[in-house]
């Protein structure tokens, strides 16, 4: 049963492993940096902490938080425990636009952004478009076909991949490669500013929906015999969560393994109700993400692991671990 006292309940820790996370991680990496010498302003502690490390973990925390939201949001409207964030084929047409920005050569700039990130964004909305064109039916928008369309999509796109990678030089294969793998180097105060809009208003319209979103667990007849507009409320959630996903694909690459395991491990704790899985899911994905990357940047230092590898390695076992102490398996 959802009451105030239940909400708080969860977010407190939530809350406070976020906020933890963000006090330690500043401080954490192969350089030392002095926090007098941060406060005095004095270099390069100064420029490392501010300029380097902040933007960086502001915007994992971003990141991580957008696709646990979206991970519990494709979850709810496919009614899939598998689902995630790229189910639907937007991270691979993400990638596809990003690897042909890359074999095309083009390496410049357009109003501030990257020409790969921008090819990145309109893959990504253009795969958008394309699965709601083909599942979308006269009176309903389907979960199954729409959940078909994207997965088709990603094998076609993933092929398509592979043949540009095929007929690249060896040097932009691997950096094709090295996008895809996922990383959060080379991040500004420029991008954070262009995600944050689009992320505090993609959860804005879920947490107004959440309680929409709990009897559609139970199926689109129940939920409609409870006054649920399914059609409205599965496009809201369609467009809300694939936008979601491909802002958070174009500026920092696919970062698989985040919608899965943080709404479940929330899922397990806390219970099924939306309104208390999507602020906590983004809390707690936001932490993982930064804890994730952190450990990517510094474990290897100078050299980088791809994050998406370190959500993987971290994540998985502290999930199976999960589910073995709840033999009932997921709460859905």
């Amino acid at each position: 049963m959802f009451t105030a006292m239940r909400l708080a309940a969860v977010l407190t820790p939530c809350a406070a492993l976020f906020a933890g996370v963000l006090l330690i991680t500043p401080w954490i990496g192969s350089t030392y940096v002095s926090w007098e010498r941060v406060w005095d302003g004095l270099s390069p502690d100064r420029e490392i902490f501010f300029e380097v490390r902040l933007p960086r973990i502001f915007f994992a925390a971003l990141a991580g938080g957008a696709l646990a939201v979206a991970g519990v949001l494709f979850q709810a409207i496919l009614r899939n425990s598998l689902a995630t964030p790229f189910t639907l084929g937007v991270s691979s047409g993400s990638s596809l636009g990003a690897v042909l920005a890359i074999w095309l050569g083009l390496d410049i700039v357009v109003l501030g952004f990257p020409v790969v990130v921008i090819l990145a964004f309109v893959g990504g909305l253009l795969t958008i478009l394309l699965v709601f064109a083909i599942a979308r039916t006269r009176h309903a928008l389907p979960a199954l076909t729409l959940l078909l369309a994207g997965v088709t999509l990603n094998f076609i796109f993933s092929a398509m991949i592979l043949i540009l990678q095929f007929a690249s030089s060896l040097t932009q294969s691997f950096t094709m490669v090295r996008w895809m793998m996922g990383s959060l180097d080379g991040v500004d105060y420029s991008k954070l500013v262009s995600i944050v809009p689009v992320v505090l208003a993609a959860i804005g319209v879920l947490l107004w929906n959440a309680a929409a979103l709990n009897p559609l667990a139970a199926g689109e007849e129940w939920a409609s015999s409870r006054g649920v507009n399914v059609r409205r409320l599965m496009t809201i959630g369609y467009f809300t969560g694939s936008l979601l996903t491909g802002a958070v694909t174009a500026f920092s690459v696919p970062i698989g393994f985040v919608g899965l395991i943080v709404p479940h491990s929330i899922r397990l704790i806390a219970g099924p109700d939306n309104r208390i899985l999507i602020p906590a899911s983004f809390l707690t994905g936001a932490a993982f993400l930064v804890a994730c990357d952190t450990a990517a940047r510094t474990l290897l230092a100078p050299v980088e692991i791809p994050v998406g590898a370190i959500t993987a390695l971290l994540g998985g076992p502290f999930f199976i671990v999960l589910l073995k102490r709840r033999k009932g398996g997921l709460l859905l």
